[in-house]
Order: structure tokens, then C-alpha cells, then sequence
């Protein structure tokens, strides 16, 4: 039996500790929501849990004494809204509580503010393979400063949930597969979004980290489905991005829709109380996701009344547009069903946030209806955006080095993509005016400084059937060529046939991705392939521009086009920095944060993987953990991503080959750019424990760096090696390190590294 290295991490010991003694701030909130609270009836209370959409309301129509919002917010029975668009619609609805309610409670206004609100910058799954903090920080940043313009307080992002089946839509929110590389960008968000701790000015909004939790691993990949998994993988392979976001101080966790050890997550005690409250010491309120305490009957698991009990007593402080906590609750209590304790707890929390966001100060801090003209789009919001989408593209193949293109080239831009403002932002995003973005034809335009000629023909219809287009859009209207296929296709390969090259702008349309918009077939769509297979057929050089909110499954894209660059939804600057990218202005270096599989039937995928007794080469062998029909490796790796330069890894060097738990060590390699371009690589550092008392992951990512190395330039990267980037949750669920071999692996991409052992030793 092996002695253990038990550290207990701090945040589990304040859980079990007595806490410090709260600061003068904190005393004179305490001081002031206790006497609030002695004002306030029990529907007061239970108003302040009780969220409803704004999306509907008409300003002037606030005064009618038979508008239902209105009435229900001077009765005090509406704690925050959302969905509330406009800064003059979130000003009018402050003004029925500041001046018609009786105890003149402000509202909090929330939104889903994923990647941006006026101006969008890249989908999250493409912010996250730009592999740099500070660039994801500035974009949640920025668009808190538009959000905040527009009377937004409170935004329902970072999105952190570990998925490793694409063929999940809703990864296009989330930052891939990996939990340290999550964890990393959840606090980066976090930073964001809040700013500095205070809430000084009215540009800093609360962040929620959501979906808590497991909700990007349902079973089949399909939207909120049976989600099953032991409680040694939710700590080591999913909590960590949620535990990371609390620690850099998000206000409010929202709940998933998912169930969690067979309890769904918005009444599961275990996950809101247990994990989140009394292990990770998180101290705010949690948010239902949208009207998910009516799920909670259709789960199975109660009837209304009794369900509405259990969320509340699980720890669900705001109940998100289901009016349950509105019907339920003030007859449960009268009936003794339910503790008024677990209303005043649940009500402090809100009050708190609204304390903190310094709403009671200034209800109308939010409210400043010069802002948006300022705020919005601006020159300097814009320029982030486009660096940022320039930053996460990622080159899947340049075959002879197509690319870049040189600006006097006759170009034909082909493909349903490229003429099509909407689609260059992808899902869950909602500005005043959608068709503020570029075309790719305008942007290579723009970008060529009209030195390139630029065709354009649309290809093909994006969809196989409108019946299809109809369940992406559902309801929402959507281009359609009312040409026969064949005409399509046959101007098409006229405007080829003029060119010296062809861009096909082909891919994803922007509704299949997100919420509700799984799908069993990750292939390109037929009309696309078919299109790809007939511009193969004249001969002409391709560079395919591939729009994605997921990973897909390209075999014949790849095996048979000479380029292959992945842009995402880039945001309302994406054709710009597609034209950035494709003329060679700026050396493309994003990293997949996602195995793209060879085919669905691989899938969940994901290179973190344990190995079994029975393991498999690359190539197939009977006996072994495989498939008869496709090897285990992906079609693109985890970590992948080409430049148009070349970058060359040393032999990884440790300072020392022992080290004990209290010790350090750092680990070196030698990048060399043998290139003639200058270009930035990110250097990936993985971590195996080759022997432990559970099985361990073949490797991990536990380090990254983003380097500028100048042509023919050589830099050393240093990372520091400690006993915490050894740590994980043993068998009994405590966090650990153990003695023994450990390998690190530094390299381009999770299957390209050089590597190197030490050994952790137990201290004398």
C-alpha cells in the first residue's frame, strides 16, 4: 500500500472551518438587508426569486393598469428580468419598481451575453481555440461594456461545460474537452465580465457560470438528455471549469437542465449545497435554467407542489420563468410545507447580488441612455473582434502551401456562405441590427486593397430539404434560391472556370449549432459535398473556408481538397480577418480545443483518454480495444493547428529528475521557427502519472504558453512543474498526488511531443 500525499485544498477547508470575520462592507449589507427584510411580506420575499422574460414588453404599455409585467412588479412579486432588450425598455421597467412598488426594490436585468452583445467577436468554441487568456478576458470585457450600455447587469455567461461528443450543439458555447484548459478560460471570463472586485463603475456585470453541472455529457449527444456518470469522473474530468469560475469570484451559478446521479440538477442537494456551497465555498445565488422546475414533474420525480419544494430546498434561490416559486411557495409555507427560513436564505442572496451590483445606491446605474451611442461598435470594439477572429481560425491543411493568396489573383468565392451577412455570427447572439457584419466577398475585397478581382456564385442551396432548413431556423425566416439545383451548380462552375482559384465558403448555417440542435450526422450537408465534388472536377485549386460551431467529420474534404481553413462564426469582423488570414496579413494559429473524429461512431472522443488492459496501436490488431472499420485516432487531434510557417521542438530538459511534494522543477524545450514568416505557436504541456491507485488519463494538458517567435528564431519555454499540477481526486474522493514516475510531454499538438520523466519522491 502506497503512502498518499494528501493536500486538502483550501476552498474544501473554509467549507469546514470557521470562517473570518466579515469586513465593514460586509456588516453594513448584512445590516441593511436584515432591516429590508423585516419590511417585507412573505410574497415580497418570494417576488425577489421569482425571474421573468422581458423579451415581449412594449415600454409604453408599462402605464396600462391592465399590463400583467407591470402589475405583477408594483406588487413586488418580479425580482429581475431578462430578455429585457434596450436601455430605455430596462429604464422604464426600473421605473414601475422605483416608483410604484411599495418598498421600491430595484429589478436586476439579465441576458445571455455569450460572445459579445453589439459586436460580436468569435462563438466561445472558437474564442477558446485562440489558446489566449488575455484576448478571451478582453472580449468578455468589451462586451460587458456593451451589455452594461444597454441596461444589462447581469449576463448568464461563461457557458464551461466539458463536452466530448460534438454531436451536442450546444459546444459551440463551451471551450471544448479539456477541464484544465476550460478552467482556465472560465476565470478569464469571469475577470471579465465582473472587472474588479466593487462594482465600481456600470460597466462591470455579474457573471453565472453555467450549466452546473455535466450538461455537456448526455447520453447519444443529444440535447438535454440522460446524462450517467461515476462521481470519481464528474471531479477529475468536469467539475473543474465550474470550481474554477467560483474561485475567480462568479456572483451565480445557473443549475442545468440534466439530471445528476438520477436527481435533476435544479433540485439536486448533493450538487447545490454539498459540492457547490459547503466544499467550493460559494457564497452567491443560483438561477434556475429557463423554466426547468416545471421539468423537474416530467423528470419523474414529483408532482408541482412537491417538485417546487425540493428545488428550493436543494438550494435554487431564483426560479428562471417557470412562476413556480410564484404559485407554489406562498401555500407551501402557509401550509407548513416549506421553512419560511429556506425563503429569507434564498431572498438574502438575491437582495445580496442586487447589494453588491450597488443597486440600492443607484438603481438606475444601469440606466444611462447616452450610453449605447458611445458603447456600441465601436472602432476600437471592432479592431479587438477582428484580431480575435483572425487569432482563432485554425489551418487543417495547406497542401503545397496554397496559402496565403496573393492579392491580384482572380478569385471565385463559392458557397452559400459567402454572400450572407447573418452567418458570419453564429448562435446565441442578438444585436439591435444582425446585418451589420461583412460578406466574405466584401471582406476580401476590403482586405486585397482592390487588387483582387472577386467573383461570386452561391453553389448550392445550404440545406438537403427546406422540411430540414425549417427544424434548424424553427419559425425564423431563411435564404432560399428559388433556382433549380442545376442552374445554381451550372453558374457555379462558369464563375470557377473564370478563376484562378476557388474559395468555397461552405459549412454549418448558424442555427446548427446551439441549443437544441444535436444532430447524428456530423458530414457536410449533400447539396455542399456535392458542389465540392463537381469544383474538384475542374481541375482548379480549392481553399476551403469552413463555417462550424462543432467539430465535423471532413475525410473526403481532407483527403481531397489542398486547403482547409476552419473559421467558425467568427463575429460581425469575420470576413475581415478572413481576408487577413487568406492573403497571408496575419499567420493564422488557432488550436482545435476539440478532437474532430473520423466518424460519428467514434464518438464520445477525446485524447485524454485511460488506457485498458487491452490497448491499441495505431493500426488495428485482434484482441485489442479497437474497431475493424476506422483506427481510434481522430481525423484532427486535440491541440492541432497549422501556420504558414514551420515550428521545430528540442528534446524537453528537466532542471531535476526527483522531486518531492513540498519541491518544484521546470521542464524546458526549444522552439525554433525554421520558417520564413514570423508566427505564433502555442506549446502544450502534458503530464502523465504512469502509476497510480486509480487509473490515470494517458496524458493531460496541464500548461500552455502562446509564444511570437520571429523567423529562423529559436526561444526556450520554460514551464514550472509542482506537486498541484500532479493532484487528483483518488477513490475515496480526496485530492492527492502520489509518489512515482510521472512523464511530461511538451509539444505543437497533443499527439506531437517530446517528453521527458522525473520522479516524486515523499519528503525525509
Amino acid at each position: 500500500m502506497r503512502k498518499l500525499f494528501v493536500f486538502i485544498s483550501l476552498i474544501l477547508s473554509l467549507g469546514v472551518l470557521a470562517q473570518e470575520s466579515k469586513t465593514k462592507p460586509d456588516v453594513d449589507m448584512d445590516k441593511f438587508i436584515t432591516e429590508l427584510m423585516g419590511k417585507m411580506t412573505l410574497e415580497e420575499k418570494i417576488g425577489q426569486l421569482h425571474q421573468i422574460s422581458g423579451g415581449d414588453v412594449v415600454s409604453g404599455e408599462l402605464s396600462s393598469e391592465g399590463n400583467k409585467v407591470a402589475q405583477q412588479i408594483r406588487k413586488g412579486g418580479v425580482g429581475s428580468m431578462l430578455n429585457a432588450k434596450g436601455v430605455e425598455k430596462v429604464k422604464a421597467l426600473q421605473d414601475v419598481a422605483m416608483k410604484e412598488s411599495r418598498l421600491k426594490i430595484p429589478l436586476m436585468f439579465a441576458m445571455d451575453v455569450i460572445h459579445g452583445y453589439e459586436t460580436a467577436f468569435p462563438v466561445p468554441l472558437a474564442m477558446a481555440s485562440t489558446w489566449n487568456l488575455e484576448q478571451i478576458e478582453a472580449m468578455a470585457r468589451t462586451a460587458a461594456i456593451e451589455a452594461s450600455a444597454d441596461g444589462v447587469c447581469w449576463t448568464f455567461s461563461p457557458m464551461v461545460d466539458i463536452t466530448r461528443d460534438p454531436r451536442w450543439g450546444r459546444i459551440v458555447e463551451g471551450a471544448g474537452e479539456d477541464p484544465f484548459l476550460g478552467g482556465e478560460i472560465a476565470k478569464a471570463m469571469v475577470k471579465g465580465y465582473q472587472g474588479e472586485p466593487g462594482y465600481a463603475t456600470n460597466t462591470q456585470i455579474m457573471a453565472c457560470v453555467k450549466h452546473f453541472a455535466l450538461y455537456g455529457a448526455p447520453d447519444a449527444g443529444r440535447d438535454y438528455h440522460t446524462v450517467d456518470m461515476s462521481r470519481l469522473r464528474m471531479y477529475n474530468d468536469y467539475f473543474n471549469p465550474y470550481k474554477a469560475a467560483v474561485e475567480a469570484g462568479a456572483e451565480t451559478v445557473m443549475s442545468s437542465f440534466n439530471e445528476v446521479d438520477n436527481i435533476p440538477a435544479t433540485a439536486n442537494k448533493w450538487l447545490l449545497d454539498d459540492v457547490l456551497r459547503k466544499q467550493w465555498g460559494f457564497e452567491g445565488l443560483v438561477v434556475t435554467d429557463y423554466a426547468s422546475i416545471n421539468d423537474l414533474v416530467r423528470h419523474g420525480i414529483g408532482d408541482p407542489v412537491s417538485t417546487t419544494i425540493r428545488a428550493l430546498e436543494a438550494g435554487t434561490d431564483i426560479d428562471m420563468e417557470a412562476y413556480a416559486y410564484h404559485y407554489m411557495l406562498p401555500e407551501a409555507v402557509k401550509t407548513g410545507k416549506v421553512s419560511i427560513k429556506l425563503i429569507d436564505q434564498a431572498c438574502r442572496r438575491v437582495l445580496e447580488a442586487k447589494y453588491k451590483l450597488g443597486l440600492f445606491e443607484n438603481p438606475y446605474k444601469y440606466c444611462d441612455v447616452t450610453r449605447p451611442s458611445k458603447d456600441f461598435f465601436t472602432k476600437e470594439h471592432r479592431a479587438k473582434a477582428r484580431q480575435a477572429a483572425g487569432e482563432s481560425f485554425v489551418l487543417l491543411k495547406n497542401e503545397n502551401n496554397l496559402l496565403p493568396l496573393k492579392k491580384n489573383s482572380k478569385i471565385a468565392v463559392i458557397g452559400p456562405h459567402g454572400n450572407n451577412r447573418p452567418m458570419m455570427l453564429g448562435p446565441w447572439f442578438y444585436p439591435h441590427d444582425i446585418y451589420r457584419a461583412a460578406t466574405v466577398v466584401e471582406g476580401l475585397k476590403e482586405v486585397s486593397g482592390g487588387q483582387a478581382e472577386i467573383l461570386y456564385a452561391r453553389g448550392c442551396q445550404p440545406f438537403e430539404s427546406e422540411e430540414y432548413a425549417r427544424r434548424v431556423y424553427f419559425g425564423k425566416e431563411f435564404e432560399k434560391d428559388n433556382r433549380s439545383d442545376e442552374e445554381i451548380l451550372t453558374e457555379a462552375l462558369d464563375v470557377a472556370g473564370k478563376a484562378d482559384i476557388v474559395v468555397a465558403t461552405l459549412g454549418e448555417s448558424t442555427e446548427m449549432s446551439g441549443e437544441s440542435s444535436s444532430r447524428s450526422n456530423l458530414d457536410l450537408p449533400k447539396p455542399q459535398q456535392e458542389l465540392l465534388k463537381a469544383l474538384v472536377a475542374t481541375g482548379k485549386p480549392i481553399v476551403l473556408v469552413l463555417f462550424t460551431g462543432r467539430p465535423l467529420t471532413i475525410n473526403w474534404e481532407k483527403k481531397n481538397l489542398s486547403a482547409i481553413l476552419n473559421v467558425w462564426f467568427g463575429g460581425t469582423e469575420a470576413a475581415y480577418a478572413i481576408g487577413d488570414v487568406l492573403f497571408g496579413d496575419v499567420n493564422p494559429s488557432g488550436k482545435l480545443t476539440s478532437s474532430w473524429p473520423q466518424n460519428v461512431g467514434q464518438l464520445p472522443l477525446y485524447y485524454n483518454y485511460k488506457n485498458t488492459g487491452k490497448p491499441m496501436d495505431k493500426w488495428f490488431q485482434k484482441f485489442r480495444s479497437g474497431y475493424l472499420d476506422v483506427s481510434n485516432e481522430p481525423l484532427f487531434p486535440f491541440g492541432y493547428g497549422l501556420s504558414y510557417t514551420r515550428f521545430d521542438y528540442g528534446d524537453v530538459k528537466l532542471s531535476a529528475n526527483k522531486m518531492n511534494e513540498k519541491g518544484r522543477l521546470t521542464a524546458t524545450v526549444t522552439v525554433t521557427n525554421s520558417g520564413d514568416r514570423d508566427g505564433y505557436e502555442v506549446v502544450q504541456l502534458y503530464i502523465r502519472d504512469v502509476a497510480a491507485s486509480i487509473i490515470r488519463p494517458l496524458k493531460e494538458l496541464k500548461g500552455f504558453q502562446k509564444v511570437f517567435i520571429k523567423a529562423g528564431q529559436s526561444v526556450d519555454i520554460d514551464f514550472e512543474i509542482t506537486p498541484e499540477l500532479l493532484k487528483f481526486y483518488n477513490y475515496d474522493l480526496n485530492y492527492v498526488c502520489e509518489p512515482g514516475d510521472f512523464e511530461v510531454m511538451i509539444g505543437c499538438n497533443c499527439e506531437q511531443l517530446k517528453s521527458a520523466k522525473f520522479t516524486l519522491v515523499e519528503s525525509m
